[in-house]
């Protein structure tokens, strides 16, 4: 294997296209078989080298990793992924955000994809993202061995800053590739440590030309772990994800008077740290009284000065509020809204809320959730119809063609942290899910 240099990637950017219009074949629903009669099954063993390889850039103590999106760790992720490609033989075309699609030109027509992204949050694991991409790569390289010709293009995307943990909103790249937000805005979007996104993308060398939005594949499945416990909980091994529920990320900042701790009266003080703590416990206390699928979270506080003898002149919280239900989602935004004013009017502060993302709840092709569940149970595993609690890339190729989504247990529910772990064992049997299901895809007339 061959590392990329800058010129091989230069020549990638300069050879970009966009994928081929639609073609429509008629349905089937088999599996595919080698000669021995023996279903086609992916090398697990290589699927696991690759997740190895490419976790090794950039590992954090406990075994994860942290690469952050545009940052040079990402730029070697993405040049490893990129040689694995071009040595598969995939015509390879990089976007004006950065996304990275491989695409198998065999077959007729716009290819069925698959794929996710590479880039992780700080304390990231080896697998959320990676192996939705790895897998891709891992079905293409098993079906060229085995001689079988898929009767569609098969397209691996890397999609860009999908984590949004460098830049908002999440799913970025997958965004814009489907025209959800513009290119130029996208472009001119700071990252928490300041630059661009424009120019973090010409700097490490991934600022392509081929134009988005981009033409729809024929259909979209992605294979990611769960990031959660249900399905380990339940002693089911794989999901069959129907949806991806609404998020609504805000930025909320109160001012107050920073002032002594020992000489201002509790009942003079303006102190925003007192509604910080107030609108986090309203945030549990929501949850739990709407129930079902609520989910808040406060997951970031930042106060300033940050000393131990002084009230606070400010205070930043970022609130996490999602539901599978746009109309509950609207409604828990409206309690919370009201509240915030309430008790800012009370302590004497000032409030402001700012939207870092908002994203309605995303229901998936039924048509592709029966194709992924019978995949599973004919490949004798368990499996459960299933919505995803997190953000995908799916959720925004769901605008623009049929969609769905594969999940592996994670051991104890972890995600986002280094101690992530899926089986091997469950990571190959997800790949041979995701295999069968894009050959059946590749033949699905959805007209």
């Amino acid at each position: 294997m061959n590392r990329l240099t800058s010129e091989d990637i230069s020549s990638v950017i300069r050879d970009s296209t966009i994928i081929s219009p639609f073609l429509l074949i008629p349905d089937t629903s088999c599996c595919f078989y080698t000669d021995t009669m023996s279903p086609l099954r992916i090398d697990g063993q290589r699927l696991m080298s690759r997740i190895m390889d490419l976790a090794e850039i950039s590992p954090i103590e406990g075994g994860g990793n942290c690469r952050l999106a545009l940052t040079d760790e990402d730029k070697a992720g993405r040049d490893l992924v990129v040689t694995w490609m071009k040595d598969l033989g995939l015509s390879v075309s990089i976007d004006v955000v950065g996304n990275i699609i491989g695409t198998w030109n065999v077959g007729h027509g716009a290819p069925v994809m698959t794929g996710s992204h590479i880039d992780t949050v700080r304390t990231g694991g080896k697998y959320d993202g990676n192996l939705g991409v790895l897998a891709g790569l891992e079905v293409i390289e098993t079906l060229q061995q085995a001689g079988v010709t898929p009767q569609r293009p098969f397209a691996v995307g890397v999609f860009t800053d999908e984590e949004g943990a460098r830049f908002a909103p999440d799913m970025l790249g997958s965004l814009v590739f489907v025209g959800g937000l513009s290119v130029e805005e996208a472009l001119d979007i700071n990252a928490i440590d300041g630059p661009r996104l424009g120019d973090e993308l010409t700097r490490i060398g991934y600022a392509g030309n081929t134009p988005c939005p981009q033409t729809p594949p024929h259909a979209f499945v992605e294979l990611h772990i769960e990031q959660g416990p249900i399905l380990e909980a339940n002693n089911v091994r794989f999901g069959a994800v129907t949806g991806v529920q609404g998020i609504s990320w805000q930025e909320l900042t109160i001012v107050g008077q920073s002032n002594h701790a020992g000489t201002t009266p509790m009942r003079l003080r303006k102190d925003p740290v007192v509604v910080v703590a107030e609108v986090a416990k309203f945030l549990h206390d929501l949850a739990l009284r709407f129930g079902g699928n609520q989910i808040c979270t406060v997951g970031k506080i930042d106060v300033h000065p940050n000393l131990i003898n002084v009230v606070a002149a400010r205070a930043t919280m970022t609130l996490d509020v999602r539901n599978t239900d746009e109309m509950v989602l609207r409604q828990a935004e409206q309690e919370i809204a009201s509240f915030i004013a309430e008790v800012a009017l009370r302590e004497g502060v000032t409030t402001t809320v700012r939207t870092l993302a908002r994203f309605e709840p995303v229901q998936f092709d039924q048509r592709v959730i029966d194709i992924v569940h019978r995949h599973t149970t004919d490949l004798g595993h368990t499996v459960q119809y299933m919505p995803s609690g997190a953000g995908h890339d799916a959720q925004m190729l769901a605008r623009v063609c049929p969609t769905a989504m594969i999940f592996t247990q994670s051991k104890d529910g972890l995600s986002h942290n280094a101690a992530e772990y899926t089986s091997p064992e469950d990571l190959e049997a997800g790949s041979n899910i995701l295999l069968q299901t894009m050959l059946t895809l590749a033949e699905t007339d959805f007209s």
